[in-house]
């Protein structure tokens, strides 16, 4: 998926003895967003950014060794090996042949290095400057920021797509504010800014812009602009529109003190697994210090600082858990940090309260389970069908305000709140809007200048075109049954094969929270890589009955 940026110039960094200006150069083929104060909190931010930039340089999956070097090696030795057998097959005649040709081979591979030497030398000369100078190229590094009426706001996905970082900074972050319009806008970033943002000191007055000369009318000097395009893979766009859906899931809520957080960062840089399991197991009693046990050692790390104040005694398992060293930065500069965790194996999020910032740091299942491909949170999401003009005019009103809690803004509409919550679900899942899991709004945020092609995008995942197919084809049959934790949802769905019977539970909210099926998919998968086609099947005939 191709995108063309066209940005005022170049982010830049001026730094001397008693200041520093940071100048974000932004998207000018955008509706203008801009922002222009000064940095009240200095060391704060410069943690937060600083992580931040940790989330996209992070890369956990596994890089097999190269073995190039010991496969020439062990070629060369072939032949010599050879030799040495067969030396000892032959008389003494032959022994010296072949000590004559060892030595011929050996000076031939001497020269043979000698030649090639500078060659080696001068390729990785070469990618140490691609790397030093041009690292853009390696990894997308361009965050999108968002200018709203209360706060601003950074986000960023890792190399590995397993990670996505968001840091928000609400107006008190900044001691004044000059000027300012609201909107999602890409900014021009590269990597030799972190090390600029290292510069940032709390005697040092601090300038922070998101350059609103770039959107001036010019036609005298238009090589100040500067033109990048950009192909985007789909999973790096889908992995923005499945973030705010795993944030609106049904999840156990608990607070770390950051000491506690410490004593995790601390225990996984003490420690190194060989073997797996490589996870976390949070045992959650009601009233107690929460417990944390580190597989496969079965080391115990009891948080005394932090008590678990559910209603209910669980244990809920995660891995890809040196992900969380990320957090490192913000101990020192957070209050406290609130885990949002969706169960055993399903993404987790952990946000930092900095005071007037916040960051959070949201995991996939796995380091090697990314949003895009493995994460279908958005099949899970409420899917209430509501009509295009209903949805627009509630996003239009949502845009009056920027943000707001969908209960207010179905209040303010005269709604009912489920309509709200699938209109802006469908507006969330087009990339038109994020959900903010600190305060529990939805927000408007344009991913994308031109509408993103939804055709391509919505049945990356088989199942669901599947599961409508079969709907079409009249081969679903369901019963609802309503429960204290909403409706229960059984049936059959017969397929040229078999008869299949899924059921699930939907709450209030319309969200999945439970499901089985004697499907493969779920024998083998349970809930992990999203529901299988037969629970879709099931929740869109479902859907077809209300209306």
């Amino acid at each position: 998926m191709r995108f063309n940026y066209k940005f005022g110039g170049s982010t830049s960094v001026v730094s001397n003895a008693n200041s520093l200006g940071m100048s974000f150069a932004p998207d000018v083929n955008r509706s203008p967003t801009f922002f222009v104060g000064k940095l009240h909190r200095k060391l704060a931010f410069r943690e937060a950014i600083s992580a931040l930039h940790d989330v996209v340089v992070s890369d956990m999956r596994f890089v097999p060794r190269d073995k190039t070097a010991y496969k020439e090696w062990a070629a060369q030795q072939e032949a010599i090996w050879l030799s040495e057998f067969m030396a000892d097959q032959q008389i003494d005649d032959g022994k010296e042949r072949i000590a004559k040709v060892k030595t011929e081979l050996a000076s031939l591979y001497r020269d043979q290095d000698r030649v090639m030497k500078p060659f080696y030398e001068a390729r990785q000369r070469y990618y140490k400057y691609l790397y030093e100078r041009d690292r853009d190229a390696w990894f997308v590094l361009d965050p999108v920021i968002t200018v709203h009426p209360d706060e601003v706001f950074f986000e960023c996905f890792s190399q590995d797509e397993s990670s996505y970082g968001k840091l928000s900074a609400n107006y008190n972050v900044f001691k004044h504010i000059s000027e300012y319009a609201c909107g999602t806008t890409n900014i021009d970033y590269s990597s030799a800014l972190y090390n600029e943002f290292q510069k940032i000191r709390d005697y040092k007055e601090t300038d922070f812009k998101i350059d609103p000369s770039g959107f001036d009318v010019q036609t005298t000097d238009e090589d100040a602009y500067k033109e990048v395009k950009i192909d985007l893979p789909d999973s790096w766009v889908r992995g923005f529109l499945q973030v705010s859906s795993a944030m609106t899931l049904p999840a156990t809520t608990l607070e770390l003190h950051p000491m506690d957080v410490y004593g995790i960062c601390s225990l996984l840089r003490r420690f190194k697994e060989k073997t797996g399991p490589r996870s976390i197991r949070f045992q959650l009693t009601p009233g107690k210090p929460i417990k944390l046990v580190f597989d496969p050692w079965g080391k115990e790390l009891v948080c005394s600082r932090s008590v678990y104040e559910g209603t209910a005694a669980r244990e809920i398992r995660i891995w890809g858990r040196r992900r969380l060293l990320i957090l490192e930065r913000l101990i020192p500069v957070s209050r406290r940090f609130t885990v949002h965790l969706l169960g055993s194996g399903l993404p987790s999020f952990y946000v930092a309260d900095l005071g007037d910032m916040s960051f959070t740091l949201g995991l996939s299942g796995w380091s090697a389970n990314d949003w895009s491909r493995l994460g279908n949170f958005d099949l899970m999401a409420p899917r209430a069908d509501v009509p295009p003009a209903t949805a627009q005019l509630i996003f239009e009103t949502l845009k009056q305000n920027w943000y707001e809690k969908p209960e207010a803004l179905a209040k303010r509409m005269g709604l009912d709140t489920k309509v709200v919550l699938g209109a802006l679900g469908a507006y969330t899942q087009a990339g038109r809007a994020i959900f903010d899991l600190q305060q529990g709004v939805y927000r408007v945020r344009e991913l994308t200048q031109a509408p993103l092609p939804m055709a391509q995008l919505r049945f990356d995942n088989p199942r669901e075109a599947t599961a409508h197919q079969l709907f079409d084809d009249k081969a679903v049959q369901v019963t609802a049954t309503a429960e204290s934790e909403g409706v229960r949802l059984m049936g059959a769905v017969k397929t040229e094969s078999r008869t299949y019977n899924p059921s699930l539970v939907i709450d209030a909210d319309e969200r999945q929270v439970k499901g089985s099926c004697d499907c493969g998919f779920y024998q083998q998968n349970k809930l992990h890589k999203g529901p299988c086609e037969h629970m879709l099947a099931l929740r869109i005939a479902y859907r077809n009955q209300l209306t």
